[in-house]
């Protein structure tokens, strides 16, 4: 099995442009590469996903367990020629100082993915190599198999530092990256814009491989890819044998504004017999006719206009609502069904009303990082006590004299660094700035899909009762 994982020495280092330009590179070859991404990132694997043509998944060990992570990757890469995996921030960072606590340096080890590093290589020389040694000491088990450097004007400047990487280090240098423009990618609050948005893509990654194809040996990126398979003890088909659905629809909001989801929640939806419809919040007229109605994150903040502007599908929400459909909606999508939405300019804009309040953006993040929500009160995902773990990621407030659904924590070296309220249940309605993935929560998910048959058949009860 073919398999790598590029990692940086931080954020920022260029990890991104440099596993897209490999992917790219590698795609150029005829090669089928599946991509991934460890953590709750969801736009690195949008560009991932355009780049590939292949879902990209996430391989995130706190939302998941062990073989679910291993389950994920095998049965994406089974008829893959190569697996990708872009890390998250530095090799080693994740929840707190423990090195194999959502570090993508644990994500390697765990599928026995042989580690690039991508490091910084401006205003450096021979010190470049006591940084490489220092990634390779901390965790011997980690297997770094090669260097990138990046941020490199001069093949005679790259000379120095691969040498002396090589020498001191004993690791191999595949090559480097000089400075480009062309190849930077648009930013917003929340990180990169998702590559829905952008125009002129496929020629901007192209160019991007064949510039990758000059400076980095991509036949030898081949060559160490070459590793063992590990095996999983979990197999999501099992759940999918006892909880398949008939004749049900599920409303998908997917557009501009919507479109944070992990690639699994959806494939579980489809795999337990619904019918998914895709819908936009912003062009679509209302929502389609449906059991069950799924609103994912994104941005409504920068589309808020054509939000207020689109009249009769906020009522159709909102109709769905009254008629007891359920609806789960996360972040972006609790801000969709509150009442109004206030953008960093102080503009206000008319959302669903489903939920009295109101979101308000902020000039910083008001919550970042993986946390879990215990469960205050019955809701269509949780009983009163269950727990469901995620992460929250989000630069506005919602302001609302509604009762929170959930004590929310977040945890960091065995110690609960913070605690607040979240998540709204309002009817057959939950909406929360927690993502989740159903993957680790399928209790969750069978909840979910069970809720809207139990009211069902309050109403069966209702109507033979009043006849």
């Amino acid at each position: 099995m073919k398999k790598i994982l590029i990692a940086g020495t931080n954020s920022g280092v260029g990890k991104t442009t440099i596993s897209l330009g490999i992917m790219q590179a590698l795609t150029k070859r005829n090669m089928k590469v599946q991509p991934y991404k460890v953590g709750p990132d969801y736009i690195d694997p949008s560009y991932h996903t355009f780049i590939t043509g292949r879902h990209s998944r996430n391989l995130d060990s706190y939302m998941l367990d062990d073989e679910k992570i291993k389950y994920v990757f095998n049965d994406a890469s089974k008829d893959a020629d190569i697996s990708v995996v872009e890390g998250v921030m530095g090799l080693y960072d994740g929840i707190g100082i423990d090195l194999d606590n959502c570090t993508s340096s644990y994500t390697s080890k765990l599928l026995k993915a042989p580690v690039i590093l991508v490091i910084n290589g401006k205003a450096m020389a021979a010190s470049s190599a006591a940084m490489v040694l220092g990634y390779k000491e901390l965790d011997k088990n980690v297997d770094i198999k090669g260097v990138i450097v990046n941020n490199v004007k001069t093949k005679s400047h790259y000379e120095i530092i691969k040498k002396a990487i090589e020498t001191y280090c004993n690791i191999e240098v595949l090559g480097y990256f000089p400075p480009n423009n062309e190849f930077s990618l648009e930013s917003r609050h929340l990180g990169l814009v998702p590559s829905v948005e952008i125009e002129s893509l496929k020629t901007k990654f192209s160019n991007l491989a064949d510039e990758i194809e000059k400076y980095i040996d991509i036949d030898r990126i081949i060559e160490i890819s070459e590793t063992e398979e590990v095996e999983s003890e979990f197999d999501i088909r099992d759940f999918i044998e006892k909880n398949k659905l008939e004749n049900k629809t599920i409303a998908i909001a997917y557009d501009k504004g919507f479109n944070f989801y992990y690639r699994e929640n959806i494939e579980l939806l489809e795999d337990l017999g619904l019918n998914i419809k895709y819908f936009s919040p912003l062009n679509d007229k209302e929502v389609p006719i449906s059991d069950y109605i799924y609103i994912g994150g994104g941005f409504p903040e920068i589309f808020a206009k054509e939000i207020e502007l689109n009249k009769s599908m906020r009522e159709s929400i909102r109709n769905a609502h009254e008629k007891n459909i359920p609806i789960y909606a996360e972040c972006g999508g609790l801000m969709y069904l509150g009442e109004k939405l206030v953008d960093q300019n102080e503009n206000e804009y008319d959302m669903v009303g489903i939920l009295k309040g109101i979101s308000k953006m902020t000039k910083s993040l008001r919550r970042f990082g993986y946390c879990y929500g215990i469960a205050k009160e019955d809701t269509i995902l949780s009983n009163v006590g269950e727990v469901i773990k995620g992460h929250e990621f989000h630069h506005s407030v919602f302001e609302s004299e509604e009762e929170c659904a959930y004590i929310m924590k977040k945890e960091r070296d065995k110690k609960i660094v913070d605690e607040w309220e979240g998540g709204y249940s309002k009817g057959n309605t939950l909406a929360t700035y927690l993502h989740t993935h159903f993957y680790n929560n399928l209790n969750c998910i069978e909840k979910f899909l069970g809720k809207h048959k139990n009211d069902l058949n309050k109403e069966k009860l209702l109507v033979k009762e009043e006849n």
